[in-house]
């Protein structure tokens, strides 16, 4: 079994996509800590304008200088959603498939009711993906028994307690795992630490020139659902192993 863990980001790239549908079970890491200014808070839309952030303001708690995806609540007030809303409804009004994708965005946007960071972000791209025909199992980090351990000896755990074979890692992260030797902790485990490997692929877009690596709101205006899962896979390259990097 594959699996790939990361952390739930908001309204992700389609590369992130690609690493869900090469996997049998997808891991939200939710009970990590969120990065400032980071995926997990953002993403990116292109405009005839040019590209532009929604980011997603977040409840300020100084009794916790930490802030994780499970216990972080998001602004409850509709302001926010109604200005990525209104921002994505005039950037793509002129996209080919607006029709077919306004009403699922102001689901997912404007009638969202989950409060946490973390499941606002887990229910938009398990929404996504079952929409697109990705049938990947999703499982969040906070629900599993392996906690003790951090890092790349926590993702080893996590691969252990659920029997994967192989884990599949975004090549970003290489330098968190093989911090110390070649393939971390994952040496000599038993199992097989493999890279996504993705080339992004072109695709009509409202703007000219082409702009890659936007949230994969941008795709779907442009190409609708029918075709995104063809176009996402399209871009897809063989893992790479830590020799290989």
């Amino acid at each position: 079994m594959k699996i790939a863990i990361n952390q739930p980001t908001y309204f992700p790239w389609i590369g992130q996509f690609d690493l869900i549908d090469q996997v049998d079970t997808y891991i939200f890491y939710d009970d990590v800590q969120i990065v400032k200014q980071s995926w997990g808070t953002r993403n990116r839309i292109m405009t005839s304008s040019g590209i532009q952030w929604l980011s997603v303001p977040l409840i300020q708690n100084q009794s916790h200088k930490s802030k994780y995806f499970n216990s972080t609540y998001i602004v409850e007030n509709s302001t926010w959603k109604t200005k990525h809303f209104k921002s994505i409804k005039y950037a793509y009004s002129k996209a080919k498939y607006y029709k077919e994708l306004i009403f699922f965005m102001e689901e997912l946007i404007l009638n969202n009711k989950n409060q946490t960071l973390g499941d606002l972000n887990m229910h938009i791209i398990k929404s996504i993906a079952s929409e697109i025909g990705i049938n990947t199992e999703f499982i969040s980090s906070s629900k599993l028994k392996s906690k003790n351990k951090t890092k790349d000896f926590r993702l080893v755990d996590i691969c252990k307690e659920l029997n994967a074979k192989i884990y599949v890692s975004p090549i970003g992260s290489s330098s968190y795992i093989e911090t110390s030797n070649d393939e971390g902790a994952f040496l000599n485990s038993g199992i097989k630490l493999k890279y996504h490997n993705y080339l992004h692929p072109i695709y009509n877009q409202v703007f000219k020139p082409f702009s890659s690596h936007l949230s994969i709101i941008d795709l779907l205006f442009n190409e609708g659902f029918k075709n995104t899962l063809k176009i996402i896979r399209d871009g897809r390259e063989p893992f790479l192993s830590s020799k290989d990097l």
